[in-house]
């Protein structure tokens, strides 16, 4: 006979990958996300999920059509089971890295224009020296968090890495001023930063009504004062996007100017489709200068992770200058 709690006839011992699996719904937020990263079917989980309901006696989590939100009983239940899950995954990584070769599995994000554009296509060099060890790449610009949604690593471009994280510098970037020869001989070279406000500038939107581009100049910075004066220029043209491919693309077009990261620009510069201007001057506020591998405080790193960043810092400490 079942009480009221529902646990009479089911041990509790025969629910933990139904927690499990609850815990990873409330990281995916949805029955459909959940199956994937867990490799079943969505009528699988949805029916683990009705049965550790009925077990616990309470709803676990409200269902509707867009999404899956817990009760205040599931949140309970998946605050309670995290700590203990992240020990057990914890605990397997140490058993797994006594082995002599690194193996497993390496999740990892990135931003979607360097990871296309320098992440993949060095990737395949890394799986033949590691042929035990898997990488699952997502290329998203959103900042995830590593820990809720389940990643090993992430690769960010940025100034100031989260204080909460490990950050590991792969390498230094600069920011680029860029044009195609068509679109200079068009419109004319600029000289200095206030030209541009003549010229058609591909920019990224950003919240202010009027974008800006801030410079100072190379070696230009006086010796009794901290910094180099900062020349603001607003700038305008026929081209916006939030991707420095589309506005490499649009500059290797003749469309205008653009402003991009060096490894967005690096191949088209090679190839000659675009020409770098205002080199006396350099970019300030629109990029960072730096690449990092980021992943949360652990007291253990499994060692594909630590071969991945390893060689990561390797394949990538020359940075992106253009090579002859």
């Amino acid at each position: 006979m079942v009480n009221n709690r529902g646990m009479d006839d089911q041990k509790i011992e025969s629910l933990w990958i139904h927690l499990h699996w609850l815990t990873v719904l409330a990281q995916q937020g949805s029955f459909t996300a959940s199956a994937q990263r867990l490799g079943v079917s969505k009528a699988s989980m949805s029916q683990r999920i009705s049965e550790l309901e009925r077990a616990a006696g309470v709803p676990l989590v409200q269902r509707t059509t867009r999404s899956v939100r817990l009760t205040e009983a599931g949140q309970q239940l998946v605050d309670g089971m995290r700590e203990p899950f992240e020990r057990i995954a914890q605990s397997f990584s140490s058993v797994r890295d006594l082995a002599d070769v690194p193996a497993g599995r390496v999740r990892v994000t990135a931003p979607v224009a360097f990871a296309r554009q320098q992440l993949v296509p060095r990737i395949p060099e890394f799986l033949r020296a590691h042929p035990q060890i898997r990488i699952e790449l997502e290329l998203s610009d959103r900042l995830s968090s590593l820990a809720i949604e389940g990643f090993d690593l992430a690769i960010r471009h940025t100034a100031t890495p989260p204080d909460t994280h490990v950050a590991w510098p792969l390498c230094s970037t600069r920011t680029v001023l860029v044009a195609s020869r068509a679109y200079l001989r068009r419109r004319g070279t600029p000289q200095k930063p206030e030209d541009l406000a003549q010229h058609d500038c591909l920019h990224y939107p950003r919240a202010q009504d009027t974008p800006a581009w801030h410079f100072t100049a190379v070696g230009g910075r006086p010796r009794n004062r901290p910094e180099a004066p900062r020349v603001t220029v607003p700038v305008s043209g026929p081209f916006g996007a939030n991707n420095s491919e589309a506005l490499r693309d649009a500059a290797v077009a003749g469309l205008g100017i653009a402003l991009l990261p060096d490894f967005s620009a690096q191949s088209a510069l090679q190839s000659g489709k675009l020409v770098e201007v205002l080199d006396g001057w350099e970019s300030v506020g629109t990029f960072s200068h730096q690449i990092y591998a980021i992943r949360p405080y652990a007291s253990h790193v499994p060692r594909a992770v630590s071969a991945f960043v390893a060689w990561l810092r390797v394949a990538l400490a020359d940075g992106f200058a253009v090579r002859a």
